[in-house]
C-alpha cells in the first residue's frame, strides 16, 4: 500500500469499507525513479555500454558521473546514502586509497564485463530484498508454518519477512577475549602459552592471526552487565535496616504495655496508626535490600548485529503513540513526540511509528499530516549533525551552546534555515488548532467534501490510514523514512471500550497485522524521545543470547521538563524512580510505569518464558535415607509425555503442545492473519494476497466488537480491570515468571511533561491512587493472586502489594495529622510520663529513622531536598488525594458509583513556571486546609495555656508542639500553593478558614481550657470572705 494511498475507514461488524483519497492538498514529490541525479539534479546520463551509470552497487543511490568524480576527488569518497567507499569505476581516474582495492585497469576489466554485470545485477537484487524482507530473518519453508488458509504469495509494502538473527550466525560461548600480547613480549607471552597448554594437553596447531578477531571476540562479549552497589554503601544500609526493625519492635511493645488512663481513645487511635506505619515501613523497605545498577555496551551491540556488508540484523521495533483530546493534548505536543521517534539512532526500515487518536479528532488527523511532510525535512538535518534532543520544540528552546562538538561548516546556515522552517510549521498547527476551537453545526468536512468519519466521537467506524511508508516515504534527501501510520478504532454505543487500555491493544492487533515487530515501545503523547539510541539501549538486553530470553520488558525512568527549581510538589518522584526501581531491579524487575518501555511481543500475548535446563536432582538406591531421594518407579503419564516434549523441544515444542490444545480464535480474536502473526516469535508478517487484505483485517481487528468472548483484557494485552492497567499488566507478567530490567542511561532517554499546579498535580495522584484501591479489590489483588507456580519472588509480591495498600494510609495518616492539635486543646497526651530508660526507645527510633534515610541517599545519589519534597508531599497527598481515592473506591465497590477521571493537561503557560501559581478550587484542598487550621489553633492555644498556668506546664507542652509542628512543616508546600503568586489566599479559602475557625473557636469555648480548675472550698455556701 503507498502512502498517499488515503484514510480507510470501516466497519467489520457493518460489512463496510472505503477509502477517501484526495483528503489533502497534493505536495510535490521529488522524481525518484533513478533518472535524475539527487545531488544536482541533471540527468544521471549512461555508460558507453548505453547502460545507466550506477555511481554505488551497494545501494543503487542515484548519481550522476560529475558529482560521483567530484565526491572521489574532493569530497568524503563515501556514498551519501549508504556511506559505503565509492569504488573506481571504468574510465575514472585514480584517487587516493584506490590502492587498497584490487588492481584491475581497463583493460583487464573489458575482459570481464558480463561478469560484473551479472554482479551489479546480483547487487541490486540483494540490496531490493534487503529493504523488502523488513530484516525479519530466514524464509526457508516458511509457508509451512502456517495454515494452509492463509499461506500465499506477497505483494505489496507491507512485507513479508523471517527473524532478526538470534539464531542465524552461530556465537562461540566464550566471553572473555584473547589476550593480546604486549610490544615486545610476543615470544615470552607465546612460551607460557605453550608451558600451559602441555600442561593441560592441549597442545595443538595455532590459530591463524586474523586482524579482526579482536572485533569478533568484543562481539562475543555481554552486551550489558550488572553493577552492584559497594559493599562500602550497602552493608551499613542493610544494618541499620535491621537495627530499626529490632527498635521497632521494641517501641511498639513498649507502647502496647503502657497505655495512657485517662486518655485510652487518644492513646489507642495512636497504637494502631504506629502500627499500620510499621506494617507500610516494611512492604516499603524490604523490596529495596538488593540495589543494583547496569550498564550497556551499544558498540558491542553494533558489533553483534550491524556487520558490514551484512544485512542489518538488529530487530525491528513497533512504537506506539496514545492520545486522546487535541484540546488537552495539544497537537505540537505530539507532533514533537512523533517526530523524534521518526529521527531515531536506528535503522528506518525497522522502525514503525503508530498514533492511536482515541478522540478520532480531525484536527489530529491533520497536525499528523502536517508532521509527516515537516519530517522529511526534520529527520535528515537530525541525523546529518547528531542532534541531541530530536524533538525540534525542545531542541530548538535549549539554552546551551549548540554550537559545541559542530565541526561542519554548513551547520549554521542549515540550523537557522530548520529552525524558520519549524516555525513555518508551528504556524499552521496552531492555524488548524484555532480553526477546531468552533465545531461547524454540520460537523467537520474534509478537503476533498467528505465528511469526517469521526464527527461523532462515540459512534465512528475505525480508520487507518498510512502517511508514510516504503512507497513515498522518503525524505528531501531521498533516505527511506519510517513507517507512520494513524489509527482511530472504531466505537459504538453499548460497548465497553476500556480507555486507555482498550486502545493499547488495539494498536498490539493493528500493528501485529501490518508490521509484527517482535518488539514495542510505549509512550504518551507528551513524552519525547530524549536519547536518541533509547531504543539501542534497550535492545542490550532484549536480544542479549544470555538474558534476553526471559525478559518481558525494559522499563526506562520518567524525566520531567518544566519542573520549578525547587520542585514544591515532588514532580519528579526521584526517590520512586532512583531508589525504589532499582531496589525491584534486583528482584524480579521494576513495576511497568504506563511509558517509556520497551516490551516483548510474545510476553503481551500472553505467553511464559522458555524454561531453562533443570537442575540433576540427587537419587540413591534407596539404602541410605541420608542421601538423596529414593528412585520411584516411572510410570508413564500424560504429564510425563508434556515433559519430554519440553525437554526435546524446549521452547518450540512447548508452543506447538500449547498449538494443539488451545483454541486460538477464543484467545486472540476470529482473525486468521493476526492469530499466525501471534505464532512467529521473531516477527514478520504473515503472508497474504495483497496489501488490501491486510488493511481489511487491520480494520476487523480494531473494530468494537472483536475482543468480546476472547481474553483481551484479561490475560492477554493490557489487563483491563483499573485505570491504573500499567501496574496490572505488569504484574501479570511477572506472575507467569517473566523479568524486567531498568535501564538508566547517562542521557534520560525520555522526557515529558508534568502538572506542577498544586490542584492538578493532586488530580493526578488521586488518579493513580484510586486505580491503586481498584486492583486491591479486584482478582488481581498482590494479596490473594499469583500464587500458582511460585513465580512471582516474595520481595516483589512486597512491592506489588504496597503499590495497592498505600492509599489506604491516608487513613491513620489523617489521624495522626489531628491528634497533636487534639492533645493541645484537651491538654492531654497519648503517651504516659516516660522515664529516662524509655526514653531510649524514643531517641533510637528517630535516630534510626535519620540515619537510615542519609545511608540511603548516599548509595542511590539522590539528593536531601529532593528527598525532603517526597515527604512532604507523602503527607499532602496522603491526607488529601489518597483519602478521596479510598472514598471513591469504596462507593465503587460498595455502591457501584463509577467515577470518570479527567485527562492531565499538557499544555503549558507562556510564562516561567506560570501554571505553578494558578489556582484551580478543588475539594481535595479541603482535608490539607482543615489540617493546617487545627495544627495551628493548637499551637495558639497550647502556648497561651502555658503562659496563664505558668512554667510547669511548659515541660509536657515541648512534645504536643514537636507533633504539631512536624504537621505544619510537612504542610508548608501546600501552604505556598494556596497563597498562588502575589502571596494572597483566594477568597474561597479564607470562607472555609473562616469557616473552620469558628468551629473551633466554638469547641473552645466548650473545652474552657483557660480557667484553671483548683480545688478548694465551696465560695457560694460560705460566702465571699469565707
Amino acid at each position: 500500500m503507498e502512502a498517499s494511498a488515503g484514510l480507510v475507514a470501516g466497519s467489520h461488524n457493518r460489512n463496510e469499507l472505503v477509502v477517501i483519497h484526495n483528503h489533502e492538498e497534493p505536495k510535490p514529490l521529488k522524481n525518484l525513479d533513478g533518472q535524475f541525479c539527487e545531488i544536482c539534479g541533471d540527468q544521471i546520463g549512461l555508460t558507453v555500454e548505453g547502460d545507466l551509470f550506477v555511481a554505488c552497487n551497494e545501494c543503487g543511490f542515484p548519481a550522476c558521473r560529475p558529482c560521483y568524480e567530484y565526491e572521489r576527488r574532493e569530497g568524503t569518497q563515501n556514498c551519501p546514502q549508504c556511506k559505503t567507499r565509492y569504488k573506481r569505476l571504468r574510465g575514472s581516474p585514480r584517487v587516493e586509497g584506490d590502492e587498497d582495492e584490487e588492481d584491475i585497469d581497463d583493460i583487464e576489466y573489458e575482459f570481464n564485463i558480463e561478469h560484473e554485470q551479472d554482479k551489479h545485477k546480483h547487487s541490486a537484487e540483494a540490496m531490493l530484498y534487503g529493504k523488502m524482507s523488513y530484516g525479519r530473518g530466514p524464509e526457508d519453508d516458511e509457508n509451512g508454518r502456517f495454515p494452509p488458509v492463509i499461506a500465499g504469495g506477497h505483494s505489496g509494502e507491507f512485507p513479508v519477512g523471517g527473524g532478526y538473527g538470534n539464531g542465524e550466525h552461530g556465537l562461540h560461548k566464550r566471553v572473555h577475549p584473547y589476550p593480546s600480547s604486549e610490544a615486545g613480549s610476543e615470544g615470552g607471552w607465546r612460551e607460557r602459552m605453550d608451558d600451559w597448554k602441555l600442561q593441560h594437553g592441549n597442545l595443538g596447531p595455532e590459530p591463524d592471526d586474523d586482524p579482526e578477531m579482536g572485533l569478533i571476540d568484543e562481539a562475543r562479549q555481554p552486551l550489558s552487565r550488572k553493577v552492584p552497589i559497594a559493599s562500602s554503601k550497602i552493608n551499613p544500609y542493610r544494618m541499620v535496616i535491621v537495627a530499626r526493625l529490632v527498635i521497632l519492635a521494641v517501641f511498639l511493645r513498649y507502647r502496647l504495655l503502657n497505655p495512657v488512663h485517662d486518655a485510652l481513645g487518644l492513646w489507642l487511635t495512636s497504637v494502631i496508626c504506629e502500627i499500620w506505619f510499621a506494617v507500610s515501613w516494611i512492604l516499603d523497605q524490604f523490596p529495596k535490600w538488593f540495589p543494583i545498577e547496569r550498564e550497556t555496551y551499544l558498540d558491542r551491540l553494533s558489533l553483534r548485529y550491524e556487520r558490514e556488508g551484512e544485512p542489518n540484523m538488529l530487530a525491528p521495533v513497533d512504537v506506539f503513540v496514545s492520545t486522546v483530546d487535541p484540546l488537552k493534548e495539544p497537537p505540537l505536543v505530539t507532533s514533537n513526540t512523533v517526530l523524534s521517534i521518526l529521527a531515531m539512532d536506528y535503522p528506518v526500515e525497522k522502525i514503525s511509528c503508530y498514533v492511536s487518536d482515541d478522540g478520532a479528532s480531525m484536527l489530529t488527523f491533520e497536525s499528523l499530516s502536517e508532521t509527516a511532510e515537516f519530517a522529511r525535512k526534520w529527520v535528515p538535518f537530525c541525523k546529518k549533525f547528531s542532534i541531541e534532543p530530536r524533538a525540534p520544540e525542545m531542541y530548538f528552546t535549549l539554552k546551551v551552546d549548540y554550537l559545541q562538538d559542530k565541526v561542519h561548516p554548513t551547520f549554521v546556515k542549515e540550523r537557522r534555515a530548520m529552525k524558520r522552517e519549524y516555525e513555518e510549521f508551528k504556524v499552521r498547527i496552531n492555524a488548524q488548532v484555532a480553526k477546531a476551537s468552533k465545531v461547524p453545526l454540520e460537523g467537520w468536512i474534509m478537503q476533498d467534501g467528505t465528511p469526517w468519519p469521526g464527527n461523532n466521537t462515540k459512534d465512528h467506524p475505525g480508520m487507518i490510514q498510512v502517511f508514510l511508508g516504503h512507497s513515498g516515504g522518503f525524505d528531501v534527501e531521498g533516505h527511506e523514512l519510517p513507517r507512520l501510520v494513524y489509527v482511530s478504532r472504531e466505537k459504538r454505543p453499548g460497548f465497553q471500550h476500556h480507555k486507555k487500555a482498550g486502545a493499547m491493544n488495539a494498536l498490539v492487533r493493528v500493528a501485529g497485522v501490518l508490521t509484527n515487530a517482535p518488539f514495542m515501545l510505549n509512550l504518551d503523547c507528551d513524552h519525547y524521545v530524549n536519547n536518541s539510541k533509547a531504543v539501542r539501549e534497550a535492545m542490550c538486553f532484549l536480544m542479549d543470547p544470555q538474558i534476553g530470553k526471559k525478559v518481558c520488558y525494559v522499563q526506562f525512568p520518567q524525566r520531567f521538563d518544566g519542573i520549578d527549581t525547587n520542585d514544591r510538589y515532588a514532580n519528579r518522584n526521584t526517590v520512586f524512580f532512583d531508589i525504589n526501581m532499582k531496589g525491584l531491579d534486583g528482584i524480579q524487575g521494576p513495576v511497568y510505569v504506563g511509558t517509556g518501555c520497551v516490551f516483548k511481543r510474545q510476553a503481551l500475548y500472553g505467553y511464559e518464558p522458555p524454561k531453562g535446563p533443570k537442575r540433576p536432582k540427587m537419587i540413591s538406591c534407596g539404602c541410605c535415607p541420608c542421601f538423596g531421594r529414593r528412585r520411584k518407579n516411572k510410570k508413564f503419564s500424560k504429564n510425563d509425555m508434556n515433559g519430554d516434549v519440553a525437554a526435546l523441544g524446549g521452547a518450540e515444542g512447548d508452543k506447538e503442545h500449547l498449538m494443539s490444545e488451545m483454541n486460538f480464535e477464543k484467545t486472540f480474536g476470529q482473525s486468521s492473519i493476526f492469530v499466525t502473526s501471534t505464532l512467529m516469535e521473531e516477527g514478520g508478517v504473515p503472508p497474504s494476497s495483497s496489501p488490501a487484505v491486510l488493511l481489511k483485517e487491520a480494520i476487523h481487528v480494531i473494530s468494537c466488537g472483536y475482543e468480546d468472548k476472547t481474553e483481551w483484557g484479561t490475560e492477554l494485552g493490557w489487563i483491563y480491570g483499573s485505570i491504573t492497567e500499567d501496574i496490572l499488566t505488569g504484574f501479570k507478567m511477572h506472575c507467569r515468571g517473566w523479568r524486567s530490567i531498568y535501564c538508566m542511561p547517562k542521557r534520560p532517554a525520555f522526557k515529558g511533561s508534568a502538572p506542577i499546579n498544586l490542584s492538578d498535580r493532586l488530580n493526578q495522584v488521586l488518579r493513580w491512587a484510586l486505580g491503586s484501591v481498584e486492583i486491591f479489590f479486584s482478582r488481581h489483588s498482590p494479596l490473594w493472586y499469583g500464587y500458582k507456580g511460585g513465580k512471582l519472588k516474595w520481595l516483589e509480591r512486597f512491592a506489588y502489594a504496597n503499590t495497592t495498600i498505600y492509599p489506604f494510609t491516608s487513613i491513620p495518616l489523617l489521624a495522626y495529622c489531628i491528634l497533636p492539635a487534639i492533645c493541645l486543646l484537651t491538654d492531654k497526651f497519648i503517651m504516659p510520663p516516660i522515664s529516662t530508660f524509655a526514653s531510649l526507645f524514643f531517641i533510637s527510633l528517630f535516630m534510626s529513622i535519620i540515619v537510615t534515610g542519609i545511608l540511603e541517599l548516599r548509595w542511590s545519589g539522590v539528593s536531601i531536598e529532593e528527598w525532603w519534597r517526597n515527604e512532604q508531599f507523602w503527607v499532602i497527598g496522603g491526607i488529601s488525594a489518597h483519602l478521596f481515592a479510598v472514598v471513591q473506591g469504596l462507593l465503587k465497590i460498595l455502591a457501584g458509583i463509577d467515577t470518570n477521571f479527567t485527562v492531565t493537561s499538557k499544555a503549558t503557560d507562556d510564562d516561567d513556571f506560570g501554571e505553578l501559581y494558578a489556582f484551580k478550587w478543588t475539594t481535595l484542598l479541603i482535608p490539607p486546609t482543615t489540617v493546617l487550621i487545627i495544627n495551628i489553633v493548637g499551637v495558639v492555644a497550647g502556648i497561651s495555656d502555658a503562659i496563664n498556668n505558668g512554667y510547669q506546664s511548659w515541660g509536657p507542652l515541648f512534645g504536643k508542639l514537636f507533633f504539631s509542628f512536624w504537621v505544619i512543616v510537612h504542610l508548608y508546600p501546600f501552604l505556598k500553593g494556596l497563597m498562588g503568586r502575589q502571596n494572597r489566599t483566594p477568597t474561597i479559602v479564607v470562607i472555609w478558614s473562616v469557616l473552620l475557625a469558628s468551629i473551633f473557636s466554638l469547641l473552645w469555648v466548650r473545652i474552657d481550657p483557660f480557667v484553671l480548675k483548683t480545688k478548694g472550698p465551696d465560695t457560694s455556701k460560705c460566702g465571699i470572705n469565707c
